[in-house]
């Protein structure tokens, strides 16, 4: 993978993450092989390259889409519903890598989950309550609540709400990798073509 792809690739990650959780409040469902990627990222702790976080590059085609319009529009054209989920994200991100105590929770929470993986898989729903829980108690308090819009009927159903949660949860450890490989906000502002370009370079890769 070339460098400049690997650049965007946690942004992307955390992109994947605030379109997937749109798509569930909205529609009650969203696309299965970016949200079990976005998903399995979370246990994903010890990859021996960032690609590995996510699986093969077109596991993340939504999350490069989506950065690649959020970049290339300005605007009334922006998503700005999205834009708020990213920036919190990134926000959350910032939280708990300043709470040592939360990111241990977290770090724990999570080597539980991995645990329950030798004997169910990722779909089962206490793999997604687990997740979701970890968000709810660990990260959430850290900040302003993520106000998440969109249908009440799909909203108000408890496996949507798990799949939001975990999903949130998805986004933060995409946020966590970003910052790992030299990613801060301030790069989205003052890098933005050159992030753009990584991101077109993906999709052009994927096709």
């Amino acid at each position: 993978m070339s460098e400049v792809i690997e650049a965007t690739l946690a942004l992307a990650g955390v992109c994947q993450a605030a379109t997937l959780v749109q798509a569930v409040a909205r529609k009650g469902q969203c696309d299965d092989t970016a949200f079990q990627a976005s998903i399995s990222s979370i246990c994903v702790t010890e990859p021996e390259h960032p690609q590995q976080v996510f699986g093969q590059l077109s596991n993340l085609k939504i999350g490069y889409t989506t950065l690649v319009h959020q970049l290339n529009t300005r605007g009334a054209q922006k998503d700005a519903e999205l834009t708020r989920y990213i920036a919190s994200l990134l926000g959350f991100e910032r939280k708990l890598a300043k709470n040592p105590q939360a990111m241990s929770e977290l770090g724990q929470r999570i080597g539980n989950v991995q645990r329950q993986l030798a004997h169910v898989e990722f779909e089962h729903h206490q793999i997604l309550s687990s997740l979701a829980s970890a968000y709810v108690d660990i990260v959430s308090p850290l900040a302003p609540r993520i106000q998440v819009a969109g249908n009440p009927a799909h909203l108000g159903q408890a496996s949507n709400q798990a799949k939001v949660r975990a999903l949130l949860l998805a986004g933060v450890r995409s946020a966590v990798l970003w910052r790992q490989m030299g990613g801060q906000r301030r790069q989205i502002l003052f890098n933005r073509k050159r992030i753009l370009r990584g991101a077109q370079a993906a999709l052009q890769q994927m096709s």
